[in-house]
């Protein structure tokens, strides 16, 4: 096996994932860990340089909430759909997302052993891959995907299983720990894209939302949670949910719970914009871009009133189908609420804590070189975070994406 080259990136100021001061480079980085940030660092002789050329060097983005198998705004073209198609067009996505600056994603609905081998191996370029299986719905909830005139089953589950009952319940979350799951997700409340299910009602009962969290707990995990109403969100981490996906209806009483219970919220605007914007000319059903607009707005106050609760705030995008090229735009539409030093703290630091990992999210010595280099500070030009600005994405101290030298 060839041995890496060391790293450094020079002509730069460093944005660490949390503090609001830059500090002055260069970063020095050996085996795909940082070893020195701003002073001198003893490197090989093999040493790849990247001139930053007065830019600035993040950590590496993180996607709390990303859908590498969501090909489709059709919930049920997903599941009738091979596994093997689904696989392969999803791993166009997860490069897309890396040549973006997402160095690490979390899957929460899709995912499998397979896809995670294939990139542990270096058999696609991808983000650092973290996934959860299909999420878990009841019959009727937000991931059956039938409409209510269908009398057949709910398919295959690559995105989503429905499961009924304790005993179910935790056979399934137990087989998905067994594939290597890095958390588990479920489904407490009605959703978007799905065609039945009101937003408002909890889903699952008392003892079913706990014996997933329960059985997670025992493995030293946790249970993200889709859930939309304060009565969701609270029926969720009264039961041992620890993330909150969406969350856009949180009132005050909902965020005092969350934060009672040490629960973050992952807010996923870029993708009710997109939908709100493109919905109809994709295709998506009436209905869906109905509850679309129900949620819409809410989801910006739900982040305000999250922070005011003292709930951490994360980051995700949600995007499924053609929507995955508004990624970036998530940044734009997050800082519109928290200002930009926030939202990078959201899409670095902060959902590093999430996924329980200290050693991603920061530009520090002893972290993973996953890095990604901007032109100018975006603190003061945040547009070039999301626009076409050149960047260049390092990831585990190898540079996958060079724009300014052509690579």
């Amino acid at each position: 096996m060839t041995a890496r080259p060391d790293l450094l990136v020079t002509n730069a100021a460093v944005f660490d994932g949390e503090n609001a001061e830059l500090v002055d480079g260069p970063v020095a980085v050996r085996d795909g860990r940082i070893v020195a940030v701003g002073a001198a660092a003893e490197l090989g002789t093999d040493v790849v340089v990247v001139d930053a050329r007065g830019g600035t060097v993040l950590p590496g983005l993180i996607d709390a909430l990303c859908h590498p198998y969501g090909i489709s705004l059709d919930m049920v073209d997903i599941e009738a759909s091979p596994l093997s198609y689904i696989a392969i067009v999803a791993a166009g996505r997860l490069r897309n997302a890396l040549h973006r600056g997402f160095t690490t994603i979390r899957d929460v609905a899709g995912g499998d052993a397979g896809l995670a081998r294939a990139i542990a191996e270096g058999r696609l370029e991808s983000p650092r891959y973290l996934f959860t299986g299909p999420a878990l719905s009841q019959t009727g909830g937000h991931g059956d995907a039938r409409p209510a005139h269908w009398d057949t089953c709910p398919c295959h589950g690559h995105t989503v299983e429905v499961v009924d009952g304790v005993d179910p319940l935790r056979r399934a979350v137990r087989d998905r720990f067994r594939q290597g799951a890095h958390a588990i997700k479920i489904m407490t409340s009605g959703g978007v894209v799905s065609l039945t299910d009101p937003i408002r009602i909890p889903q699952y009962s008392e003892d079913e939302i706990r014996a997933v969290t329960v059985e997670a707990t025992r493995r030293g995990s946790y249970v993200a949670a889709h859930s939309y109403s304060p009565e969701a969100i609270i029926h969720s981490v009264r039961n041992g949910v620890r993330s909150i996906e969406h969350g856009n209806l949180l009132d005050d009483e909902s965020a005092a719970a969350m934060a009672e219970h040490g629960a973050f919220l992952i807010p996923t605007l870029a993708a009710y914009d997109a939908i709100d914007r493109r919905g109809a000319q994709l295709g998506m059903a009436a209905v869906s871009r109905a509850k679309n607009r129900e949620v819409l707005d809410a989801g910006r106050r739900a982040i305000e009133i999250a922070r005011a609760a003292g709930v951490p705030v994360g980051f995700g995008s949600d995007l499924m189908g053609e929507l995955e090229e508004e990624q970036l735009n998530g940044l734009r539409l997050q800082s519109d609420v928290l200002g930009i030093l926030d939202t990078l703290r959201c899409a670095t630091s902060v959902n590093a804590r999430l996924l329980g990992l200290d050693d991603i999210g920061v530009v520090r010595p002893g972290a993973v070189a996953d890095l990604l280099v901007v032109s100018g500070n975006p603190l003061e030009q945040p547009e070039i975070l999301w626009n076409a600005a050149p960047r260049v994405v390092i990831q585990g101290g190898r540079v996958v994406r060079d724009d300014r030298m052509g690579a």
